[in-house]
């Protein structure tokens, strides 16, 4: 085994580590507070240390959820891919390179020759490619059991297996364990990458809206603060002698939660000062949640900024169409990935040459209309006879698999209509 080239590749695996961690605090809304002056910082204390508005999961999971393969052309892998899982897994996929900027799919053969696809995070796995044609050169995959640390290196002609004996090996320690060769000619590795430039190495979608909730959450507690010190109104009194506890401090004679108030002084006030008005951090909430809608493409009435007249379905959808439009491009991006992974199926079920397998993978409609609505829009395109009944099918998100037998039944129905006996046909 090449040592540098193992060692360039773990510390790939290596290099993102911090920002991963910061991007997944930002997803879960675990993140800290920021834009804290520390004299706010140690009045508050960990009161709301863990006061968060998770628009970030919102923004990848509005993408991830227009994002739907519902089958493939010019190979038959549907069945390879059901198989597998993939059409749940996929779906983990693109929340991984929406999230981290890059997910990858590795595709080998199982213990009977079958293929067998997993998706893998890119906090595991990390690749090298070729800096003219972009394709990747060799990959590797590392994880950790309870007591060993092992590695997989994938070569165009063979797959090593690795291991060091202690757990938290980065790049150090590691000996050969096994070594296959690797018939398809290409390493069995693909990423997904979330980038819409050449040379990014995979870019989150939410970079641009980290300091952006930061300063939405840094509102939210100043609001939240407001609220418990000034935002009811306070009483006060004067005239009235102050008691002092056994230490000579002075101590309140009518505590906070009395609902009444007495004195025998005739000379003693009473008052109730105003309440502080809380508008001045919504005003500023909206504009922050102006900024986010800019950069993220969420729709208002995706983070709850709802009007009092309940908007048409014309009108969600005009309001979803700069999110469907980064969907389609994403299913753009993603699609060249997945094409490559069923070429990869093809290699490995049939032993064929993967780069010479020509496949085209479908999507499912990035935008959101009901049921009723694309029914009747298709139903019209067939009726006009600008759509064939099997692309029609595909437009209302039939699989392949689902469209055949659709087929079936519908050439079964016309021979029984016809009093067409199957048997004597099979006969």
């Amino acid at each position: 085994m090449n040592t540098e080239l193992l060692t360039a590749l773990l510390q790939k695996v290596d290099e993102p580590a911090a920002r991963f961690a910061t991007l997944d605090r930002y997803y879960t809304g675990t993140q800290q507070l920021a834009f804290l002056s520390p004299d706010a910082r140690k009045a508050l204390g960990d009161r709301f240390g863990r006061l968060a508005s998770n628009l970030p999961r919102l923004a990848v999971t509005s993408l991830a959820e227009r994002l739907r393969v519902t089958g493939f052309v010019g190979a038959d892998v549907w069945d390879d891919w059901l198989r597998n899982d993939l059409d749940q897994e996929s779906g983990i996929a693109h929340r991984e390179a929406l999230l981290l900027g890059s997910s990858y799919v590795i595709v080998w053969a199982d213990a009977t020759g079958r293929p067998k696809v997993t998706v893998e995070s890119a906090k595991q796995v990390a690749v090298l490619t070729d800096p003219g044609t972009r394709r990747i050169t060799a990959a590797v995959k590392r994880w950790e059991t309870p007591t060993t640390t092992e590695a997989a290196v994938f070569l165009a002609d063979q797959v090593i297996r690795l291991r060091a004996q202690q757990t938290g090996a980065t790049t150090n320690g590691f000996k050969v364990v096994e070594t296959l060769d690797n018939p398809l000619g290409v390493p069995p590795v693909v990423r997904l990458k979330n980038s819409d430039r050449l040379l990014d190495d995979g870019v989150s979608e939410i970079d641009d809206l980290r300091p952006l909730v930061d300063a939405l959450n840094k509102l939210l507690t100043d609001m939240l603060v407001t609220s418990e010190y000034v935002g009811r109104p306070r009483r006060w009194a004067t005239g009235i002698e102050l008691e002092e506890d056994a230490d000579g401090n002075a101590v309140n004679p009518i505590p906070e939660g009395n609902r009444a108030m007495i004195s025998e002084n005739e000379s003693a006030k009473f008052g109730q000062l105003e309440a502080a008005g809380l508008d001045g951090y919504k005003n500023a909430v909206d504009v922050l949640l102006g900024q986010i809608m800019a950069v993220s493409a969420l729709p208002a009435h995706y983070i709850g900024q709802l009007s009092d007249t309940p908007a048409s379905a014309d009108a969600l959808r005009a309001a979803e169409a700069s999110l469907t439009a980064r969907a389609e491009a994403r299913q753009a991006a993603f699609g060249r990935a997945w094409e490559d992974v069923a070429r990869l199926i093809v290699g490995v079920r049939d032993g064929v040459d993967p780069q010479q397998v020509d496949v085209r993978v479908q999507w499912a409609d990035a935008s959101t209309r009901s049921i009723a609505q694309e029914a009747d829009a298709v139903t019209k395109l067939y009726a006009a006879g600008l759509l064939p009944a099997s692309y029609a099918l595909k437009r209302l998100g039939y699989s392949d698999s689902e469209i055949e037998e659709i087929a079936a039944a519908r050439r079964g129905d016309a021979l029984n209509s016809m009093a067409v006996d199957l048997g004597k046909l099979v006969s």
